[in-house]
C-alpha cells in the first residue's frame, strides 16, 4: 500500500512549489474539487472529484491507493477546516503525507496587513457552527469566518442584524487569488443586501469600544455582549432605566423571575455586591445562556434557578426587590405569587411589551395594596444605510414600578 500525498494548493496553482508539482507529475490518481482538477487537464491520469459524498471518495481512494500513486489536491492547507484530517483518521497517519501551503485566513490577513495569531477561525462550509461563532464575537478582537453557497456574507449580515449586532465591521474577501479578487470593509446593513462572488471568506471586527473585555461590565452593555436566544433579551437602554427603577443596594436579595438571558442581573450584580442575586427560568437553553453570560463576567453572587413559575419560590430567600420581565399569560399569577414574598418596603418592578398585560398587571399589583407608577419607553436605534443613516424603532416597552404603601 502506497502513501497518499495531500497537498494544499494554497490560493492557485501559481502558489505550488517545484516538489508539489513533481508528485502531482508522477501521480497515477488525482483527487480534488473539481477547480483544482481543471489545472491538470492535461495530465492523462485517472481523476476523481470530491463531492458531497465524501464516504464515496474515501472507497476510492483506499481502492487505488493499493497499487497506485494518489495525490489528493486541497484548497488551502489540507488541515486548517481542510479535508486533510478526515483522511489521516480514514486511511491512517501512516498512509497520508500532508504538504501545507498558505492558507485563506492567512492570505486574507496578509491583505489587511494585521496579525492574526490571536483571532478564531469559525467555519460555516457545510457546518452547523453558527452558535460557535456568535459565542466567539465577544471573546476576540476578530473572528475570521469560511462561508458557503447558503451560509454566505449577506446571510450573515443578516442574522447579526436579527441578533442586534450592528457595531461590527465585515471585511468580505472574495475569490482570493484570482484575477476577480476583491476585498472591502461594510457595515452589517450593507452587506445584507449584497451579493458577493464565491468563493470568499470573511473578518468580523468589533468596533474599539467592545474590546475592553468580558469582565468589563457596566450599565446598559451592549445586547450583543450576552449570549441570548433571539428577541429574549431586556434591551440595553430598557435595561439601564428598569435596574434604575429598582432601586438597588449593596446587600439586596434580588429576584429576576423569567429570566431569559439573565441580562438584568448580570447588571444588577453592579449593585448588589453583598447580597444575592437569584435568575429564575424555566427553558433550558436559556438556562445554559444565563451560566455562561455569569462566567463571562464573573458574578459570583448570582445563582441560576430552573423553575417554571410561578412554581420554585418558596425554598429562595426572601428579596428585597422583584424583577418580572417575563411570564406571558402567567404574569398576573407571577404577580400575585411573588408579592407573598416581598420584603417590607420591598419594590417589584415589571416589564410587558403586551398591551393587555399593562391594565392586568396594574389591576393586579394594587389589588395587592401596590402604589403602581408607569413609563412608556420608546427606543429609536441608528441605523446604517449605504448612503446616511436613518432610525430603527424597537418595540415599546412599558416599565411598571411598584411599592407597599
Amino acid at each position: 500500500m502506497k502513501q497518499v500525498s495531500v497537498i494544499g494548493m494554497g490560493l492557485t496553482i501559481e502558489d505550488l512549489t517545484a516538489k508539489h508539482l513533481k508528485l502531482i507529475k508522477d501521480a497515477d490518481v488525482l483527487v480534488g474539487g473539481k477547480r483544482h482538477l481543471e489545472y491538470f487537464n492535461d495530465h492523462a491520469v485517472d481523476k476523481k472529484e470530491i463531492s458531497k459524498d465524501l464516504k464515496g471518495v474515501i472507497r476510492y481512494i483506499k481502492s487505488k491507493m493499493r497499487k497506485k500513486n494518489v495525490v489528493v489536491l486541497a484548497s488551502g492547507d489540507p488541515l486548517f477546516f481542510g479535508i486533510g484530517s478526515l483522511l489521516i483518521k480514514s486511511l491512517g497517519s501512516d498512509n497520508v503525507v500532508i504538504y501545507p501551503n498558505i492558507s485563506t485566513v492567512a492570505a486574507a490577513f496578509s491583505r489587511i496587513k494585521e496579525p492574526w495569531n490571536d483571532i478564531s477561525v469559525v467555519s460555516l462550509h457545510g457546518r452547523n457552527s453558527e452558535r460557535e461563532l456568535f459565542s466567539r464575537l465577544d471573546r476576540n478582537k476578530s473572528v475570521a469566518v469560511y462561508t458557503d453557497l447558503q451560509k454566505n456574507p449577506a446571510w450573515l449580515a443578516g442574522r447579526l442584524l436579527e441578533k442586534g449586532i450592528k457595531d461590527i465591521k465585515m471585511c468580505i474577501f472574495e475569490q482570493l487569488g484570482t484575477e476577480s479578487e476583491c476585498f472591502d470593509w461594510y457595515e452589517p446593513g450593507q452587506a445584507a443586501d449584497m451579493n458577493f462572488l464565491q468563493p470568499n471568506l470573511i473578518v468580523l471586527k468589533p468596533h474599539p469600544f467592545q474590546h475592553k473585555g468580558n469582565k468589563d461590565l457596566y450599565l446598559g452593555m451592549p445586547d450583543n455582549r450576552y449570549e441570548y436566544q433571539k428577541g429574549l433579551i431586556t434591551k440595553s437602554e430598557v435595561r439601564a432605566i428598569t435596574i434604575a427603577r429598582l432601586c438597588l443596594s449593596n446587600d439586596h436579595i434580588l429576584w429576576d423571575l423569567g429570566a431569559g438571558s439573565g441580562s438584568i442581573s448580570i447588571e444588577a450584580s453592579l449593585f448588589i455586591k453583598k447580597g444575592r442575586i437569584f435568575s429564575v427560568e424555566q427553558n433550558l437553553s436559556r438556562i445554559d445562556n444565563i451560566k455562561a453570560n455569569k462566567k463571562r463576567f464573573n458574578v459570583k453572587n448570582l445563582k441560576v434557578v430552573q423553575a417554571v413559575l410561578p412554581n420554585g419560590l418558596e425554598n429562595l430567600p426572601e428579596p428585597d426587590r422583584i424583577f418580572i420581565g417575563g411570564g406571558g399569560r402567567n404574569l398576573m399569577k407571577i404577580i400575585d405569587t411573588a408579592s407573598e414574598y416581598l420584603k417590607p418596603d420591598g419594590v417589584m418592578v415589571v416589564n410587558t411589551v403586551i398591551l393587555s398585560n399593562v391594565e392586568a398587571a396594574i389591576k393586579t399589583l394594587k389589588s395587592r395594596g401596590f402604589k403602581t407608577d408607569i413609563v412608556l419607553v420608546q427606543i429609536h436605534r441608528g441605523q446604517d444605510m449605504p448612503w446616511g443613516e436613518r432610525l430603527e424603532a424597537l418595540n415599546p416597552v412599558w416599565i411598571i414600578s411598584a411599592r407597599i404603601h
